[in-house]
């Protein structure tokens, strides 16, 4: 009795100091790990970077899979990856030892068609890379995540959306080509339009279930040095619902629409929406409007935002790359719920150097205890919904969650006829008249719910089945990186396989590699868990 009695004060004691903790802790280390990982990658381009040897490394996969699958019947086992959990920034521990892990060692930019305006690249390729590569040439991806430890292959097998989605879609709708290795050992280049067209549309979400990618043309495009950003405060949900869709084009598909759209929601009547125009800066009346929004002592990014709110409408230039990873340093507004103090000037000046924690260092030192509160105690989910919903989504999330800010991107849905991949068409009063595409938006959704700041209970499990019930209902999707409650029938709901099973059973992923829903479901009994940590220091 007493054992437990401690362990739960050590636990609260740990919950009320968790800034202190990570400061003095977990950022230095943080800081070592990241040095570590550079070095390594930095040895790897510097030494063993070859684009001229892709073929053979391709090669050398291709071997290990006919190994495993030409093998005798009782050793063989579904495939996946050799990359560590850890270093994957979802939010799951798929059980890779159950598994035969391949090493997919393949890090190189292969190639940047300027005339094409394409770039082709391995899958273990960052954005971080991609954007030091890109942006100095005067390009940039169509569609960059904000997180610089993304790997574009991860992105091109699961999904990504930027504020530039208004215009292009999601990160799919910018791949021109994946070249993959099938359950057989076979290696075939997919388009939109050969012979493996069919397979080229049920990629993206697959998340490793189809194939192992080994390099992939992305669209780009051209750019300028800097981002013209205004920022617009707006008050009243139904005046900042009928901005963004006016703004985005979701009314008109003939609207001239900016570069960039975002708005960042900070409770239920209060947003700041957010356009952004590709600029120069040449006159002295212009650079001096740069603001350097990434450097260490800078606010967090949603913080500066939030200054407009008071200060009226306003507007700057950022360089391109400081707006492409604008939120990386705070994870978006993650880090304000591990260290509350972060953006205190003082600490920004002394310590901001260090920031972020890096997501891998926080994957590989997660215990069962910190495992289990990565959705008992806070909500991290990004949930693609229809934009003539907004008022909606914004009044369920703020009924199950009350956490803000929230992040709203509109995007384009593409209704691709029989090609549908695992997304089903906008329906009817979701497309945009006369196109063949839907505006719909990502809401970003990250933080500790009131109940659970005002050490309430708060039922987790209840409350994201209900968010997922929602989704579901409105034609929506949850990216899957995050965990799930769905069962197989409300997965199949969600998402259309049908087109996906096809696909696995035709191009040899049947027994070669997990199915999608055994691979993106959490690895723990979220529904046990979620109950057992209702109350947990109760």
């Amino acid at each position: 009795m007493e054992s437990g009695w401690l362990k739960k004060r050590c636990i609260r004691w740990m919950e009320d100091n968790r800034g202190l903790i990570l400061t003095v802790f977990g950022l230095p280390l943080s800081f070592i790990f990241d040095l570590v990982l550079q070095l390594r990658n930095w040895s790897y381009r510097v030494f063993l970077s070859s684009p001229a040897q892709h073929s053979q490394r391709v090669a050398n996969i291709q071997a290990q899979v006919k190994r495993n699958m030409n093998g005798p019947i009782a050793e063989r086992r579904p495939m996946c990856t050799s990359r560590p959990n850890w270093l994957s920034l979802s939010t799951t521990f798929f059980n890779k030892e159950e598994c035969h892990k391949v090493p997919i060692s393949l890090y190189d930019i292969l190639h940047h068609d300027e005339q094409n305006l394409t770039v082709t690249v391995e899958p273990m390729v960052t954005v971080g890379d991609i954007t030091r590569f890109l942006v100095p040439k005067g390009y940039t991806l169509a569609v960059t995540l904000e997180i610089a430890d993304a790997t574009l292959g991860g992105l091109a097998f699961g999904v990504g959306m930027t504020t530039y989605s208004h215009k292009v879609g999601l990160y799919q709708e910018a791949v021109v080509a994946y070249e993959v290795v099938l359950g057989d050992g076979s290696v075939v280049t997919a388009t939109r339009d050969n012979e493996y067209s069919d397979l080229y549309h049920c990629l993206p979400w697959s998340h490793g279930s189809l194939g192992f990618l080994v390099s992939l043309t992305l669209q780009i495009i051209p750019v300028k040095p800097y981002i013209h950003m205004k920022y617009i405060p707006v008050r009243g949900q139904a005046k900042y619902c009928d901005m963004i869709r006016d703004i985005s084009g979701a009314n008109d598909k003939d609207k001239k629409v900016p570069d960039y759209v975002e708005a960042t929601i900070f409770n239920k009547e209060d947003a700041v929406i957010m356009v952004g125009n590709f600029a120069d800066a040449k006159e002295d009346s212009e650079k001096i409007k740069i603001n350097h929004v990434t450097r260490w002592y800078k606010p967090w990014f949603y913080k500066h935002v939030e200054s407009f709110l008071e200060k009226g409408e306003s507007e700057e230039l950022i360089p391109l790359r400081e707006y492409l990873l604008r939120h990386d340093k705070a994870i978006f507004w993650v880090l304000e719920s591990m260290i509350p103090f972060g953006n205190n000037p003082i600490f920004l000046f002394l310590l901001g150097w260090m920031l972020p924690p890096k997501p891998a260092f926080m994957k590989l030192t997660t215990t069962a205890t910190v495992r289990a509160m990565t959705f008992t105690k806070q909500v991290f989910q990004d949930i693609i919904l229809p934009i003539n919903r907004l008022e909606d989504q914004i009044n369920k999330s703020h009924e199950l969650f009350d956490t803000y800010p929230v992040l709203v991107y509109p995007c384009r849905i593409y209704d691709h006829g029989k090609y549908t991949g695992q997304l089903r068409a906008p329906r009817p009063d979701q497309i945009v008249p006369g196109t063949n595409y839907g505006m719909f938006n990502d809401l970003g959704v990250y933080g500790v719910p009131r109940l659970v700041r005002e050490r309430k209970p708060w039922d987790a499990v209840t409350a994201l089945r209900k968010m997922e019930d929602f989704t579901r209902s409105v034609g929506g999707y949850h990216f899957l990186y995050a965990d799930t409650f769905l069962t197989r029938a409300e997965f199949e709901e969600m998402f259309d396989t049908t087109a996906y099973e096809i696909v696995r059973r035709k191009y040899h992923a049947e027994g070669a590699f997990p199915h999608l829903y055994d691979k993106t479901k959490p690895e723990i009994d979220v529904v046990a868990v979620g109950k057992a940590y209702i109350n947990p220091l109760s």
